[in-house]
C-alpha cells in the first residue's frame, strides 16, 4: 500500500465523510482531479468504494477515524 502524500491528505477527508466537491474546495482543487486521486486510492488498496477506504486505512492505524 502506497499512498502519495496528497492522496493520505485526501483520504482524511474521505475519513470524515467528506464529498468531492468539499475536498476539493478545500484543497483548492477541481472536483475532476479529486475523482482521480479517489480512483487512484481505491485502486491503490483494492477497495470496493471511499468507505471501505477509510476502513482499511482505520484498520492499519494508518488514519484515526
Amino acid at each position: 500500500m502506497r499512498l502519495s502524500q496528497r492522496e493520505m491528505e485526501i483520504c482524511k477527508y474521505l475519513a470524515e465523510g467528506k464529498k468531492n466537491i468539499e475536498i476539493a474546495k478545500i484543497l483548492y482543487l477541481s472536483e475532476h482531479t479529486i475523482k482521480s486521486h479517489v480512483s487512484d486510492i481505491i485502486a491503490n488498496l483494492g477497495a470496493v468504494n471511499r468507505t471501505q477506504v477509510a476502513y482499511i486505512l482505520g484498520k492499519e492505524n494508518i488514519i484515526k477515524i
